[in-house]
């Protein structure tokens, strides 16, 4: 079959998709991944079809809109910013998905393009099914990720859940009406067979691309929504580390790895400060990774960004780098989070923004972490305490490694393959 995964969002936000995608292709299906420009290298190299959104994420991040996102203490606050923002943004990505969507016999949409590549899907009669990186329907059990996972009680998840999935339908409403009245010239009331209730109606089958080890299946969750398993990000078969980063490793015991992926920070020299401090105070070497928020050692370093205890690095493939490391200092993203648990080393969760609250707890619960300390409050000496704790007590390392050896054992592609054969089977 012809399959377009169609994704959006931060780097954190394709990367897992590259697997599943490659995994895919494996299986004999032509696979072509619809997002962001800036990301056409790291789907090509899966081999898989690539097709370009418009926006660049990192852009918008760092523009005045996306840095008034620290501006909200609050998770709702946080989100009702992102929902304006997203609004104005999400209509040019309606040509080029509408395109995708013709050449296609099935859509798999991430939680970012889901209600717009849904009503894509029904006006061309494309069939379609959610692949998701977190738990976003709503369930007793948890408070929604996005906001953090904070609990409101049963009652009180579910309803918050419902407002949040209302919240994400608004994102898409001006461009599902568009698409509908414009493009395709269908009836007004076809755009609300599109929403998040009607898809609930509907039983949409979503595919959740983590692990029930990590999150267990809500047993308040209707029939499909499957929890599959990680898709692990593709690496080239020949992807090696580099050599100033060997020699780094070899230069002394496992360094710290610290990096806040595609979240950006409000003061990136003095996060860069308070880290490396935090390090030489718990007596451990590091290595710090750039990233979205600009982190790194730039003052008296070498050319290759090293001092004798940190070295600052760019992007390299985490599954690479991390089961090196003694630990993982990171914001909690959903891709980093399950990195960390697949190298089988513990975690520092400073979560600051959306799920990273979420995958933080988690976490800590799972026992691979100490509690989190969240960028907002955190401290040199706050962090040196974590680092300690994470380094140091026996329980974490050993949890992590037990955990890591079951997730291996996992096959997150395999649920979302069974899938496309049953819909290839009844055409």
């Amino acid at each position: 079959m012809r399959v377009a995964v169609m994704t959006a969002g931060s780097r954190g936000d394709i990367a897992p998709y590259t697997g599943l995608a490659h995994g895919l292709a494996k299986a004999g299906h032509r696979v072509t991944v619809a997002t962001h420009g800036s990301f056409g290298p790291l789907v090509k190299a899966t081999g898989v079809d690539f097709h370009p959104l418009p926006v660049d994420p990192r852009a918008e991040l760092e523009s005045g809109r996306g840095r008034a996102l620290h501006d909200s203490a609050s998770g709702p606050g946080k989100i009702l910013r992102l929902v304006g923002m997203a609004r104005a943004l999400v209509g040019d990505m309606v040509p080029p998905l509408v395109e995708v969507a013709r050449a296609n016999d099935v859509l798999l949409l991430s939680s970012s393009l889901a209600p717009l590549g849904h009503a894509i899907g029904q006006c061309l009669g494309v069939p379609t099914m959610g692949v998701f990186l977190q738990p976003l329907h709503a369930t007793r059990e948890f408070g929604p990720s996005v906001l953090g996972g904070r609990s409101w009680g049963p009652v009180g998840n579910k309803l918050a859940g419902r407002m949040v999935s209302g919240a994400v339908d608004q994102v898409f409403a001006d461009a599902v009406r568009t698409t509908v009245r414009e493009v395709f010239a269908l009836p007004r009331g076809t755009a609300r067979t599109a929403g998040h209730r009607a898809r609930e109606r509907h039983r949409w089958p979503v595919h959740h691309g983590f692990s029930p080890l990590v999150v267990p299946r809500p047993d308040d969750w209707r029939s499909g929504l499957t929890v599959s398993g990680y898709w692990w990000p593709y690496d080239t078969p020949d992807a090696q580390l580099p050599p100033h980063v060997r020699q780094f490793l070899d230069a002394g015991p496992p360094p710290v790895f610290v990096g806040l992926g595609s979240a950006t920070v409000p003061e990136p020299r003095r996060t860069t400060t308070l880290v490396v401090r935090a390090l030489r105070a718990a007596g451990l070497r590091g290595v710090l990774q750039r990233g979205w928020a600009g982190l790194g050692t730039d003052a008296g370093t070498d050319r290759n960004g090293t001092h004798e205890d940190v070295l600052t690095i760019d992007e390299i493939p985490h599954a690479l780098l991390f089961p090196k490391m003694a630990a993982v200092v990171h914001h909690c993203g959903a891709g980093t989070t399950a990195a960390g648990l697949r190298a089988g080393v513990p975690a520092v969760p400073v979560p600051i923004q959306f799920d990273g609250g979420f995958w933080a707890a988690r976490l800590s619960t799972l026992g691979v972490a100490p509690d989190p300390v969240p960028l907002r409050r955190l401290t040199s000496d706050r962090l040196a305490a974590a680092l300690t704790v994470a380094t140091r007590r026996p329980s974490h390392a050993r949890r992590a490694t037990e955990l890591a050896t079951k997730l291996r054992e996992e096959d997150g592609v395999a649920p979302v393959l069974a899938a496309i054969e049953r819909l290839a089977a009844r055409q």
